[in-house]
């Protein structure tokens, strides 16, 4: 999920929102100020329904961020990094480049979040019980209530044994504990997100037919979105199965062709283009990667500017580049594929280029692996 503009770092943790929160923060601050609070505390002015339910809103989401930062934190912890956090329309969720490094660590890390949700409901329900015994009977402790509730109900919603939900996570590390296969862990939490997801589409539609209105549809939607990303976590188990033992260096494709940050795009197309076989070029400075360029952003470059453009301008920067070692397990790369680079990494030893490792190399390491694991009667 994208990030469409960012509000800065926190524990050292790029964190943005992408657009899609819009339309959750107005549904949720409409629903409060157009109807709950109304109904539960009548006759009060317009503005001051319009106020509370603004605010529980936003403080809402700052309790959705801490339950992300939590798994940042933590993640950091254990050595694995994170790319960022990004809140959107089905909550948020923490952008983690490498994996678990056993059972107890990924529990640690699923665990803390619906921790420290659970936390701020018990706090937001600790205050509710003051207001109330001070004599409070108004918006105020409707909304510190509701804050209450809602964290509370994060916290359960997100144990729920299904990936890719918290609990798929603790599901997946309890299997992986017992059975010894993070693969076939990950795969089953993956299967029970599928079942969970096909459960609340069902339980959605009944309560729309029903009657119970707009939450209904919602419960559909969530479901809807649960089996679309528990589909794409057990595909990347299972591919991370059939990879598992397999090192960068032995499908990377090595000392690739390279060019010069300061090579003008028209030079590029004119003199190098139809010469270099690849889709994405290493642009080197004394054998450093400083950047990729591929042959979209290539294309991107209107052609009129492209003779005061150079590949640098174009190219995924130094900072954004994915770097991996030789000798690094396969299955540890692939989480950070993702973002500027394309989908390819550049390998290094020391900070020298030996290699790149594109989408292309990795079908063909699938395709070995499937062969390696066939049956000897089906080859």
């Amino acid at each position: 999920m994208r990030a469409t503009f960012r509000l800065g770092r926190i524990a050292g943790v790029p964190v943005g929102v992408n657009w899609s929160v819009l339309v959750i923060f107005a549904l949720i601050a409409w629903l409060l100020s157009a109807d709950q609070f109304p109904r539960s505390y009548p006759d009060r002015p317009g503005w001051a329904y319009l106020s509370a339910g603004l605010a529980a809103a936003v403080v809402f989401f700052l309790g959705l961020l801490a339950h992300e930062v939590s798994h940042a934190v933590v993640a950091k912890r254990h050595g694995i990094q994170v790319a960022g956090i990004t809140l959107w329309l089905f909550g948020g969720v923490a952008e983690l480049r490498g994996e678990a490094p056993d059972p107890g660590a990924e529990l640690r890390i699923a665990g803390i979040g619906p921790l420290v949700s659970l936390l701020l409901g018990v706090f937001f329900g600790a205050i509710a019980v003051l207001l109330a015994l001070a004599g409070q009977d108004g918006l105020l402790l409707g909304s510190v209530s509701w804050l209450a509730g809602i964290n509370v109900l994060l916290a359960v919603f997100n144990i729920l044994p299904a990936a890719p939900l918290d609990g798929g996570r603790l599901l997946s590390a309890a299997v992986w504990k017992a059975t010894g296969d993070r693969a076939r862990a990950s795969v089953v939490a993956a299967r029970a997100g599928w079942v969970l997801g096909v459960l609340l589409i069902g339980l959605g539609l009944w309560q729309f037919l029903a009657g119970y209105g707009v939450g209904g549809i919602w419960l559909a939607l969530i479901g809807w979105f649960l089996i679309g990303a528990a589909g794409v976590e057990e595909r990347q188990a299972r591919l991370g199965g059939a990879l598992s033992g397999v090192r960068v260096g032995e499908v990377m494709t090595p000392q690739p062709q390279t060019a010069s940050a300061e090579l003008t795009v028209a030079d590029f197309v004119d003199h190098y283009l139809f010469a270099y076989r690849h889709t994405a070029l290493p642009l080197t400075e004394d054998g450093r990667p400083v950047g990729l360029v591929t042959l979209d952003r290539v294309r991107g470059t209107p052609a009129d500017r492209r003779t005061a453009t150079t590949l640098g301008e174009v190219s995924c920067r130094a900072d954004d580049l994915v770097l991996a070692r030789p000798e690094e397990q396969l299955t540890d790369l692939l989480p950070r594929l993702t973002g500027c680079a394309d989908g390819r990494a550049l390998v290094v030893t020391g900070d020298q280029l030996v290699g790149i490792v594109s989408p292309s190399d990795i079908s063909r390491a699938v395709q070995r692996a499937s062969l390696r694991d066939q049956p000897a009667g089906h080859r």
